[in-house]
């Protein structure tokens, strides 16, 4: 009886040591997609006042918890008994990424206009003012379900053929540490200035070690997501690059002697502009049929 129980402890240890190294690898994996979502976040949930800014954050954060809870039973579904379905999805995923990618990289080389969405609460009544936050909110946790759908695949895509118990357990590993994780350092982030003024306010000199260090941080957050913006684009684009070279046999051998990391990055660009030219034309082609 005690030889059983020692076993069921053994084989308990040998699942979870197997899946701690399967989560490292798929969130090595889903780290562009990662790093996307912490640039995003941190953007939408700026722009508040400071009292409001971590009351919405955790608004999103709750609403991020639902999508991967709506997500998660479909994928192991699929994967248990459609798993080609997400090879499918992976690709697609794959295509979806190098078009934003390729949309941000167009973007920064060929500036246009853009609608603001900074928050005006001027003048506003409360009720006006909580209206603004509930659509803010409610476009951030749209975005974050598409940006968690891509996360939960390209993790699943990295365990397909483990036994299901294994995929099961990565795989929501990994959906947690993209919600918890992302949303606690965006929320770090997003409280980067209010600790900066702070600190300048705590010394009246003006080039006291705090002051310095308050400075830093105020003029700090705008360039620190600027600065995940541009990481994130060229994480969409290698991510992305990945799954076309690891999920479309014909691209296996494409350019074998360069290092992996260019390779990938050409073929997530090259995607990315021919999903950037294909859907403009398609707009393009559906305001003609309107007029």
């Amino acid at each position: 009886m005690a030889s059983g129980f020692f076993a069921l402890l053994d084989d308990i240890g040998t699942l979870m040591d197997d899946v701690a190294s399967m989560a490292k690898i798929s969130t090595k994996k889903t780290a562009g997609i990662l790093g996307d979502d912490l640039a995003v976040n941190a953007e939408k949930a700026s722009g508040f006042v400071a009292s409001r800014e971590i009351p919405v954050l955790w608004a999103i954060t709750k609403g991020s918890f639902i999508n991967k809870i709506i997500i998660l039973p479909i994928a192991f579904l699929l994967s248990a008994f459609l798993p080609v379905a997400v090879t499918v999805v992976l690709i697609l995923g794959g295509i979806y990424l190098a078009y934003e990618g390729a949309e941000k990289l167009y973007e920064y080389i060929v500036p246009h206009k853009h609608a603001t969405e900074n928050v005006q609460t001027e003048g506003l009544s409360e009720a006006d003012i909580l209206e603004i936050e509930k659509s803010k909110i409610k476009s951030a946790i749209i975005t974050d379900f598409i940006l968690s759908v891509e996360i939960v695949i390209i993790a699943l895509g990295s365990v397909v053929g483990l036994p299901l118990l294994n995929q099961v357990l990565v795989v929501t590993i990994v959906a947690l540490i993209a919600t918890v994780g992302v949303y606690g350092i965006v929320a770090l982030i997003v409280r980067m200035d209010d600790f900066g003024f702070r600190l300048i306010q705590m010394n009246e000199k003006d080039k006291s070690i705090s002051d310095f260090f308050g400075h830093l941080l105020v003029n700090g957050l705008p360039w620190v997501i600027k600065s995940l913006g541009v990481i994130g684009t060229i994480a969409l684009l290698l991510v992305a690059g990945g799954i076309f070279a690891h999920n479309l046999e014909f691209l296996h051998h494409f350019l074998e002697t360069w290092p992996s990391i260019l390779k990938e990055f050409l073929l997530g660009i090259v995607f990315g502009f021919v999903a950037l030219l294909v859907f403009n034309g398609v707009k393009k082609l559906i305001g003609l049929v309107r007029k």
